[in-house]
């Protein structure tokens, strides 16, 4: 069985890393790795394949530049040519970046079966690129392995045959259990002069957050508020800082005294920020689902998530992306003490496995 295993973003390596590990057990399956190149920086691309012990990319199709509708059209029409000479049997995308769409659309044109880890899941915002992009993936899927029930009953919902669908869990949490003993020996404390318990995380990274002027301005004044009551460190996303440049507002983020910002972290080295921190501010789906898995308090700068199993049953409290809110929810968060959290069913670091055990069986 050949199978294409397909990166192209941060979040991709890390729901990629098990499954390669866990096709690696089996003699009779011949993995070919290909990176779109969509992430290139080298802390958010290169030094995650080290943190996570992935093999070199076998392809990589080097589309860093351009605008999302650029990057998809020159995915596909370099993925088309890698799936013409390669032939797989299967093409395996993950999460709901533009390469995810883009690799697993031209397998679907090519009439090649597609997997999609981390199926089903929805924010009902259409504004939301990453919403689009996992509707369209999954409509193009052959194999659905949905990571809740939530998952599940959105994809039935959407007429999807349930023969398509698996309950498998979540392949990040396979990640952040391997890794998470790693991260712990990680220096990235001592290196920022933090004590674990007496700050925050920050990040942002969202198109509809960082590409709106008025909307980044409203977030900045948060993190402005925040900072004046406790230390806040920020891993600034190149796609944060181009846009925090162009609005000319970088000078007023480097202006908050208490606030550091940071080059884009290693995997283990964020893994060992965020696990250490009072709380995280973010807009990031994955970090939603890693805090509560890690019990860390999480307001996420949205206004809806695809993760609802976060809120009910972890830590996330989803703020909004005005700052009253924000600063309020900061405030409580701080003062109060560790919230019951519980770990949804199947986050237990083995989804990897069931994965696989279903495509092996599949396709035998």
């Amino acid at each position: 069985m050949r199978i294409i295993n397909c990166v192209g973003a941060r979040p991709n390596f890390v729901k990629m890393a098990p499954l390669i590990k866990e096709l690696q057990k089996h003699s009779d399956v011949e993995q070919i790795l290909v990176h779109t190149g969509q992430h290139y920086d080298s802390n958010l691309s290169k030094s995650f394949f080290e943190d996570l012990d992935m093999p070199a990319p076998d392809i990589c199709l080097g589309i860093s530049n351009g605008s999302g509708l650029g990057k998809i059209g020159r995915i596909m029409l370099k993925f088309g040519k890698v799936l013409e000479d390669k032939k797989p049997d299967l093409v395996v995308v993950v999460g709901d970046v533009n390469s995810t769409i883009a690799c697993a659309l031209t397998a679907a044109k090519l009439r090649t079966k597609v997997a999609h880890v981390e199926a089903g899941l929805r924010c009902r915002n259409l504004q939301m690129q990453e919403e689009i992009n996992r509707i369209l993936t999954d409509r193009c899927s052959d194999y659905l392995f949905a990571t809740t029930n939530d998952d599940v009953k959105n994809l039935l919902g959407e007429g999807i045959p349930k023969e398509k669908i698996f309950l498998v869990g979540n392949v990040l949490i396979d990640s952040l259990s391997q890794k998470i003993e790693r991260a712990r020996d990680s220096d990235i404390l001592r290196r920022l002069n933090l004590l674990g318990g007496e700050y925050c995380t920050l990040t942002l990274h969202r198109a509809e957050n960082v590409d709106n002027k008025k909307i980044l301005s409203e977030l900045l004044e948060a993190a402005d508020s925040i900072q004046r009551r406790m230390k806040v460190v920020y891993p600034l996303h190149p796609r944060t800082k181009k846009m925090l440049q162009k609005f000319k507002f970088y000078s007023r983020l480097r202006r908050m005294k208490n606030l550091t910002i940071t080059e884009p972290l290693g995997y283990l080295d964020f893994i060992c920020l965020m696990s250490n921190s009072r709380f995280v501010l973010t807009d990031s789906g994955g970090i939603q689902e890693e805090t509560t898995f890690l019990g860390i308090p999480c307001l996420t700068i949205r206004n809806e998530t695809e993760r609802p199993i976060t809120v009910r049953q972890g830590t996330n409290t989803i703020v909004g992306t005005h700052k009253d809110k924000i600063v309020r929810e900061t405030i409580r968060v701080m003062t109060e003490g560790k919230r019951k959290r519980k770990i949804p069913k199947l986050w237990d670091g083995k989804t990897a496995g069931r994965i696989v055990r279903i495509l092996l069986q599949q396709n035998a």
